[in-house]
């Protein structure tokens, strides 16, 4: 299982122990907002309810894409300058852009360097040794 985090961004996303362990990661490089402003996105677009829309739009404004936001993430001037323009009115696709940049960032940035580091090193590791006793219960 562990293994196969290394495959893509969205295998290690879509699993909740490597999601954990990737956060984790982040955390220790202080770049935890990418990743959870890319899971508020997610959140975001299952949004039914143009009420909810709004509420959940405006909190991730203020959380992530404002100046000063406690987790503001690293967006060029175009992209924040057109979300900050149509967020009295959201959409579902509002953060569309923003979130790519970001995913686009994790994928080819902190996601190799999480394989390279020593915790996934280790998870590996641990992971192999379980499954090897698993077979060879002699050992």
């Amino acid at each position: 299982e562990t293994m196969a985090w290394s495959e893509s961004v969205d295998t290690l996303l879509a699993n909740k122990d490597g999601l954990a362990a990737f956060r984790t990661f982040l955390k220790s490089e202080f770049s935890e907002e990418n990743v959870e402003f890319w899971l508020a996105c997610e959140d975001f677009k299952k949004t039914k309810s143009s009420t909810t829309i709004a509420s959940k739009a405006k909190k991730i404004y203020s959380d992530f894409i404002q100046d000063d936001a406690p987790k503001e993430i690293n967006i060029d001037f175009h992209t924040k300058n057109h979300i900050s323009q149509n967020i009295s009115e959201p959409t579902l696709s509002c953060f569309d852009d923003a979130q790519r940049l970001i995913y686009s960032l994790m994928a080819k940035d902190s996601f190799p360097r999480f394989l390279r580091s020593e915790a996934y090193k280790e998870l590996v590791k641990k992971q192999q040794n379980g499954s090897q006793k698993r077979w060879l219960p002699f050992l």
